[in-house]
C-alpha cells in the first residue's frame, strides 16, 4: 500500500533553528502542563487553548446555526422568549435534541436564556431575521459544506465542486440560456446587495457623476440605490440578456425606467456601452480569473473619458493582515466556484494601474467583512 503524500516531511527536514526549537517547546505536553500551573502563564494558556478548541468545534457551530435558521426558530422568537418544549413541538424535534440545539446557539451568542429558563434572541440573533439575504445565504451554504466534505482533496484541486454548477456566471449557464438558474442566481445576489450598496455609497462620492455604467449589474439593486443618493445622475446597466430582462422590470417598478438604460451583453466579449463618466464593478471581479479581470479593466479604461472613474466594490482579503471574512470564507468560496478568487484591495489597485489608470486608492468601509472599495481614476487631459 502506498503512503499518502506528506507535506514538509519531518524526516527530510533540516535541523531546526531557534523558531523550530521554540515551536517544539510550545507543543510539548510537559511544557503545556507546566505553563497551565504558572500564575503568569496560565491565563495565556487558557485563552489559547480555548481559541484552538473553538476552531476545532467551528463546524459544529456553523451546523447548529444552519439548523436554527432552517427550522425558522429566530422568526418564532421575534415576538419574545419561548420555552424549549414549545419550540420542540412547533419544529417536530425531540425535546432533548431541541435543548441541545438551543444551548449550542446560546454559546454562539445568537440566543440567550432568560431568568425563567426560556430562550430569546440576542441582537445577533435578531440580525438573522432582519439582515437582507442573510438567511438565504446561510441555507445556501449546504452546497459549500458538501464541497468541503474532503478538505484535503478540495485544496489539492481534486474536488468537482457542486458550487461551481450553482452559479451560472461561472460555467456559462446564463449564456447557455438556463433562465431558471440565472434568475435563482440573480435573486440571491439582489437579496444580499442592499448592505453592499449601503457601505459602498457611504465610502464614495457620486456628486459630479453624470452617467454611471454598472457593469455586471444584475437586476439593478446597486443602480437603484445609487440613483437614490444622486438624484440628477443617469445610469446604464450592462449584463447578460437573461438578467437584463429582470433588471428592466425591477427598475421600472422603482420608477427609474426613464433614468436608467438597460444594455444587454457580455462584458467578456461584447463592446461596453458608451457615454458614462463613471463605471462600477459591484461583486464582479472575484468571480473571475486574473486574465479575465485584466482584460475587462483594460476595456473599461478605454471606454471611460479622460478624468473618468472606476469603482470596484466586493469582498476582499486582508492582504498583509489576513482576515477571517476575506482569507477564510470568501477565499474558499471563490475557490469552490473554480474560476474566481478573492483579492486584496492592494492587488485590485495594482491590476487597475496595470490597465492604465493613473491612480487607484483603497477606501475604508464601514464593514470590511461585507465589502471593500477601490477607486481608480483615469488621467485628465
Amino acid at each position: 500500500m502506498s503512503e499518502a503524500p506528506i507535506c514538509g516531511d519531518a524526516r527530510q527536514a533540516p535541523r531546526a533553528g531557534l523558531p523550530g526549537r521554540l515551536n517544539r517547546l510550545l507543543a510539548s505536553p510537559r511544557f503545556q502542563s507546566w505553563a497551565a500551573r504558572m500564575p503568569l502563564l496560565r491565563g495565556r494558556v487558557r485563552r489559547e487553548g480555548g481559541a484552538l478548541f473553538d476552531l476545532v468545534a467551528g463546524f459544529c457551530t456553523s451546523q447548529s446555526l444552519m439548523a436554527l435558521v432552517e427550522l425558522r426558530i429566530p422568526d418564532m422568537l421575534m415576538d419574545g422568549a419561548l420555552p424549549a418544549a414549545r419550540l420542540a413541538a412547533r419544529c417536530a424535534v425531540p425535546p432533548e435534541r431541541m435543548e441541545v440545539l438551543l444551548r449550542a446557539n446560546v454559546a454562539s451568542k445568537v440566543l440567550r436564556i432568560t431568568r425563567a429558563g426560556h430562550f430569546a434572541l440576542t441582537a445577533r440573533g435578531a440580525a438573522l431575521v432582519g439582515v437582507p439575504g442573510l438567511r438565504e445565504m446561510i441555507l445556501h451554504h449546504k452546497v459549500l459544506y458538501r464541497d468541503l466534505v474532503d478538505p484535503a482533496a478540495f485544496f489539492r484541486g481534486g474536488t468537482e465542486t457542486e458550487l461551481a454548477a450553482f452559479w451560472p456566471y461561472v460555467l456559462g449557464a446564463a449564456e447557455a440560456g438556463d433562465a431558471q438558474l440565472t434568475r435563482r442566481y440573480s435573486d440571491l445576489m439582489a437579496q444580499s446587495q442592499r448592505l453592499v450598496a449601503e457601505d459602498t455609497l457611504a465610502a464614495i462620492d457620486l456628486r459630479g457623476t453624470r452617467v454611471l455604467l454598472d457593469i455586471g449589474g444584475g437586476t439593478g439593486a446597486f443602480l437603484e440605490a445609487a440613483c437614490a443618493v444622486a438624484p440628477k445622475m443617469r445610469g446604464i446597466l450592462f449584463d447578460l440578456p437573461q438578467v437584463a430582462e429582470a433588471a428592466q422590470e425591477r427598475l421600472a417598478r422603482a420608477g427609474l425606467g426613464a433614468r436608467v438604460r438597460v444594455a444587454p451583453g457580455s462584458f467578456v466579449r461584447d463592446p461596453l456601452p458608451e457615454g458614462a463618466d463613471t463605471a462600477t464593478l459591484i461583486r464582479v471581479l472575484y468571480d473571475h480569473s486574473d486574465e479575465t479581470v485584466a482584460a475587462l479593466l483594460e476595456r473599461i479604461y478605454a471606454a471611460l473619458p479622460p478624468g473618468g472613474r472606476l469603482i470596484v466594490s466586493e469582498p476582499m482579503t486582508g492582504g498583509a493582515r489576513p482576515s477571517v471574512a476575506g482569507d477564510v470564507y470568501f477565499a474558499l468560496y471563490t475557490m469552490a466556484m473554480r474560476t474566481g478568487r478573492a483579492r486584496s484591495g492592494e492587488r485590485i489597485a495594482e491590476l487597475c494601474r496595470a490597465a492604465g489608470f493613473a491612480s487607484a486608492t483603497c477606501l475604508r468601509t464601514r464593514r470590511p467583512f461585507i465589502t471593500g472599495v477601490v477607486v481608480a481614476e483615469k488621467l485628465s487631459i
